[in-house]
């Protein structure tokens, strides 16, 4: 079976993830490699975050000697996957910031909470009609192969190089609008505002269920299990 190392700490995201995935792959994330070093996600579009994370955490798994631990599966992949929120209104922000929105206003980089998030964004909104409160969930994975055969001599350099040429990139956007308040207790981030294109109901009212059949990541999903499939 195939081994997909989900870059993310993220335990929503991790079962978002799975759910999505249905049982095809054997899922590992990082709380299965404590020692697995932290990304900055510095990057200015999600194509780039999802690829740095992609390509570091291969690349170090790549310098582990194999016999210090052993993923299972014949072909083993790392899956990162960067997405967020883009307001029309906005200038299509807070995008690559959605999960620190709040907390830029005070410089920091860490995360903020999605309340923070969700009401920092119906303040930008006050006075915006619903017409013109349309936005899209972006989401980018990028997917890098480990090689079979690790060694401890290799060059981290020419691993990471090889890593990124190697890294496919898979994308989904889900087109919705941004209600007047939030409802709904299920989801997580911004999923309590955001209404898809087609119904009246958040993503945080909808279910697990109708969510992961229309969201951003489960379209970005659904082209990389056809490509995974698709290989000899």
């Amino acid at each position: 079976m195939t081994t997909l190392i989900l870059a993310t700490r993220n335990a929503h995201k991790i079962e978002e993830i799975r759910n999505i995935l249905s049982g095809q792959y054997r899922c590992l994330a990082l709380r299965d490699f404590p020692d697995a070093p932290e990304v900055v996600e510095d990057a200015n579009s999600f194509a780039g975050n999802a690829t740095k994370k992609s390509v570091q955490l291969a690349r170090w798994l790549g310098s582990v000697p194999s016999s210090q631990f052993r993923v299972p599966g014949s072909s083993v992949f790392v899956l990162a996957d960067d997405s967020g929120l883009g307001v029309d209104a906005l200038g299509g922000a807070p995008g690559v910031h959605s999960a620190r929105f709040a907390a830029t206003d005070a410089g920091a980089v860490a995360n903020s909470p999605d309340s923070a998030n969700n009401a920092k964004l119906l303040r930008l909104l006050k006075h915006v009609p619903l017409e013109k409160r349309t936005a899209r969930f972006r989401c980018v994975i990028a997917l890098t192969p480990l090689p079979s055969a690790r060694t401890e001599n290799s060059s981290p350099v020419c691993y990471s190089d090889e890593s990124e040429m190697r890294t496919e990139i898979f994308d989904g956007a889900c087109e919705g609008h941004i209600a007047f308040a939030p409802a709904g207790t299920g989801g997580f981030g911004y999923d309590p505002l955001f209404i898809p294109v087609g119904f009246d109901k958040s993503f945080a009212e909808l279910g697990e269920g109708i969510k992961n059949q229309l969201s951003h990541r489960a379209k970005a999903l659904q082209k990389l299990s056809v490509w995974l499939r698709a290989l000899p």
